[in-house]
């Protein structure tokens, strides 16, 4: 299947305030996993399976993420000046180049994640469906696997169901108070929560009313009572960045030479 033509919508507008040791000088997108943004972790994600457009919501210091991809091959190349004759050379130019296509669109400061969708909602008006994810979370997840389950169930939106990752060690006690058991971290195949990749057909715009509305509470439970809301089950690698623990901790699988989201 190819997704060459198919668009990903990116929310990157929110204040991040759980990670405000870096969220009070960039917006959280822009935190590093490695020396790159987390945003071009996402990208890099979906470009690995074709899809190369994207439409990245902006709101909270969205001028970063603007001087960012403005400023792309000044930030990822090696740079020779003449300043005689004003000359700017990139001199790895070639070895940085993306084939993407990048629409940076301000969303407002204080707009919901519903909100954000909706005001993008001109760029998507001819599309059958396209892809949506949050600015802030990495997967091993199969964007093409994906698509086709969502194009299988003909249904208005698809989420990703994932087990969330535990932070913090499981005991089991006895009557007497004595531990049992502890387990470390443990991850339970039982819970699954909303991973943040999406597919959505255009009809969701419907389901978006104003700047106030939250994607997650009444548009996808009306999509729940309608019966159109489907779940991909992903029980493979998916990582939040919401606190500085876990951003070191994907630092850390960077570092480690086979980061599981990696695929390109």
């Amino acid at each position: 299947m190819k997704l060459n033509k198919i668009k990903a919508v990116i929310l990157a507008g929110g204040y991040g305030s759980r990670l405000s040791e870096e969220t009070d000088l960039k917006p959280k997108p822009m935190v590093e996993i490695g020396g790159k943004p987390i945003l071009w972790h996402i990208m890099k994600m979906y470009s690995f399976y074709g899809v190369n457009e994207f439409i990245i919501c902006l709101g909270y210091k969205g001028n970063y993420i603007k001087d960012y991809f403005l400023n792309y091959f000044m930030n990822q190349s090696n740079v020779s000046l003449d300043l005689k004759n004003n000359d700017l050379i990139y001199e790895n130019k070639n070895k940085q180049k993306e084939n993407w296509k990048v629409n940076l669109v301000d969303t407002g400061l204080d707009t919901m994640t519903g909100g954000r969708l909706k005001k993008v909602s001109s760029y998507l008006k001819n599309d059958k469906f396209f892809f949506m994810t949050y600015g802030d979370a990495v997967s091993d997840i199969n964007i093409v696997d994906l698509a086709k389950f969502h194009l299988t169930k003909k249904k208005i939106a698809t989420l990703t169901a994932v087990n969330p990752p535990e932070r913090f060690g499981r005991l089991s006690i006895m009557k007497n108070n004595i531990v049992k058991s502890f387990a470390e971290k443990p991850k339970s195949s039982d819970i699954l929560i909303n991973g943040g990749f999406f597919c959505f057909s255009n009809q969701i715009f419907k389901f978006l009313k104003n700047d106030e509305t939250v994607l997650e509470q009444q548009p996808l439970k009306a999509l729940v009572s309608k019966k159109q809301l489907a779940a991909f089950k992903h029980k493979k690698f998916w990582q939040p960045m919401d606190t500085i623990f876990e951003k070191n901790r994907l630092n850390s699988l960077w570092l480690s030479k086979n980061p599981p989201w990696k695929k390109w």
